[in-house]
């Protein structure tokens, strides 16, 4: 009798799995592996809101795979070591995996040379990065003509039906709560009332989305009202793919709603685009994509300014309930992440790297493609970026997009109250400050 191995990694999903169904077709028994590599040099150890999901996204696939007569093995420790040792305990005939496209790549593409008949598919992007280039056979660096060059190909794939029977394999396997992925800290405690990881919940957002939210998705800066899909854990950790995702919206589009489709859809286009940023700049959570940026004069933290970022008490309303939401739901709205960092990095000073760090640790969502490729947008340092004097004025934007106070309200507990701090910096002073910052990099004088 054959066995296949399938190596789970961000792909936590039994539809839609080319590397699942490839095993299944290509032997009598399946075995499923996950691997927790905290250890390889090559993978960006998880935050802790994602250890909190992942944990629970783990749960849900055992289930669902025990379901149809498979089982999970988990492992933990590096993957150069653990996946062949799995390979030879079950003698594995062929080994499965969908790909990856950060560093950890390096690793797939050393055991693919050493594992028998190893294959890797793709199953996470809509396009490997290789597949989308300019003209010239260069990556792209604009979004537009990056997104253009997409829609002008063949439309995605249909997804892969979901396997209804496994054969599975018996092996040992560590115990989910032996990893002590749970954070034993208060603000993870709220999670599961915003949120169900795993494939059904996965459906579930998805679903309330298009009945719901897409005919609002128009209004979808407002943060006071329910009109974003909630969908990004969900893609993170690879309980839903794009291609479920595209032909979804894609059923349910119709007149009224197909100029919200398209803006939806190229959303998750920009996923595409920070994963092909990432797939050539493997360290873009490290490094200014742009080298200019290099000698950008940086403030050394002031350990009050950056706590009361983090726990927001900045007395800048718009910031504050979004760093509050971030702590208390492990995510924060869009339009609100965009303001939260602009105000760190340009009314605060500080360099971008040190809220991607906090970003990292606090949300759910949070992937080594997205959150590098969005703070380095915000800060100008990366492709197809804001320029940096664009710097967001928090009380602006919460008079255009939270015009009732609705949103603020609702995470700030103390709002319109007497109890409620004044700004802890001039928005006014800060902004002269940071263009005058952006000024003497350039050798140029400040834009007003």
């Amino acid at each position: 009798m054959t066995t296949s191995l399938v190596w789970l990694r961000e792909d936590l999903r039994l539809a839609d799995n080319p590397a699942l169904v490839a095993a299944i077709t290509a032997a009598d028994s399946v075995a499923v592996l996950y691997v927790l590599d905290d250890e390889s040099p090559e993978v960006r150890p998880l935050g802790g809101a994602s250890r909190w999901w992942l944990h629970h996204s783990l749960r849900r696939i055992q289930r669902d795979l025990n379901a149809i007569g498979g089982t999970l093995i988990l492992r933990r420790g590096p993957a150069r070591q653990v996946v062949p040792e799995v390979v030879a305990e079950v003698g594995a005939t062929n080994v499965e995996w969908n790909r990856r496209y950060g560093a950890a790549r390096e690793i797939d593409a050393e055991l693919k040379k050493s594992l028998p008949n190893a294959r890797s598919h793709t199953g996470s992007l809509l396009h490997d990065p290789w597949s989308v280039v300019t003209g010239a056979g260069t990556p792209f660096k604009v979004f537009t003509p990056f997104w253009k060059s997409i829609l002008a190909g063949p439309e995605p794939r249909l997804p892969l039906a979901a396997p209804t029977a496994i054969r599975g394999v018996d092996a040992t396997s560590d115990l989910l709560d032996s990893w002590d992925l749970l954070p034993d800290l208060p603000w993870a405690r709220e999670f599961p009332d915003h949120w169900q990881p795993g494939e059904a919940g996965a459906m579930a957002r998805l679903e309330r989305f298009l009945a719901n939210g897409l005919a609002q998705y128009h209004r979808r800066d407002e943060p006071g009202i329910e009109s974003t899909s909630g969908l990004s854990p969900h893609l993170r950790f690879g309980e839903i793919s794009p291609y479920q995702v595209w032909h979804a919206v894609e059923s349910v589009a119709t007149p009224e709603t197909r100029a919200n489709a398209n803006r939806f859809l190229s959303e998750v286009g920009w996923r595409e685009f920070s994963y092909h940023q990432l797939f050539h700049n493997t360290d873009m959570h490290r490094r200014n994509l742009r080298a200019e940026f290099d000698d950008f004069p940086w403030e050394k933290p002031n350990p009050d300014h950056l706590a009361a970022w983090r726990e927001g008490t900045t007395g800048v309303s718009l910031v504050d309930a979004g760093m509050r939401e971030l702590w208390r739901s492990g995510t924060m709205h869009n339009r609100v992440r965009m303001v939260a960092a602009s105000f760190l990095i340009k009314n605060l000073g500080i360099d971008w790297r040190v809220g991607e760090a906090w970003f990292w640790d606090t949300l759910v969502d949070a992937d080594e493609a997205s959150n590098p490729a969005s703070w380095q947008w915000v800060a100008g340092s990366g492709y197809d970026a804001a320029p940096y004097f664009r710097v967001f004025n928090p009380d602006l934007q919460a008079a255009k997009f939270d015009p009732d106070s609705v949103y603020r309200a609702r995470w700030i507990d103390e709002f319109n109250t007497p109890l409620y701090p004044e700004p802890i910096v001039s928005l006014s002073d800060t902004r002269a400050r940071a263009l005058a910052d952006y000024a003497a990099m350039r050798g140029e004088r400040p834009q007003s």
